[in-house]
């Protein structure tokens, strides 16, 4: 674990033990990490302290993820963006994207935290270098509290 988090990350999704758990991960990787269930309340968080990363689910009421990440690349455009879905729908949403010049990296649900902690490290050199991930995703505070060891039903999904 590393103690320095020096990356602001917003997690959104609608359901909460997703996206607190994501955060929690995150934080025990020393990432600076705050979760939101609404995409509202991201946008409206970024408006005081904007995110160098922005996690999304695509499919959430309200705005799409898709949306919202549009909305961060135009406000911020240094912003990272990594979105997740375990929706088929999700494809029409990101060749809209796609269509409007946006592209975006998409993790599959259920999502794996090893998995995801190596997105996270593709994202940029300036996530990656900043704060080294752990060597294992088994090692210290992580496995002591199973979020790594033990994902919920074989990964975090909704």
């Amino acid at each position: 674990m590393y103690s320095s988090p020096v990356s602001r990350i917003f997690v959104v999704d609608d359901e909460p033990v997703i996206a607190s758990s994501l955060a929690a991960i995150l934080q025990l990787n020393g990432f600076s990490a705050k979760f939101f269930t609404c995409p509202l309340e991201a946008l409206a968080a970024a408006r005081s302290e904007s995110p160098d990363l922005v996690i999304s689910d695509v499919a959430m009421p309200g705005i799409s993820g898709v949306d919202l990440a549009i909305q961060m690349r135009v406000q911020y455009p240094n912003c990272k963006i990594l979105l997740f879905s375990g929706q088929t729908a999700t494809s029409d949403l990101l060749e809209s994207a796609r269509a409007r010049g946006y592209e975006f990296r998409l993790l599959q649900k259920p999502v794996y935290p090893a998995e995801f902690l190596f997105e996270i490290k593709q994202l940029g050199t300036e996530l990656s270098q900043a704060v080294p991930l752990c060597e294992s995703p088994m090692s210290g505070t992580a496995q002591a509290t199973g979020l790594l060891a033990n994902p919920p039903q074989g990964g975090l999904s909704s």
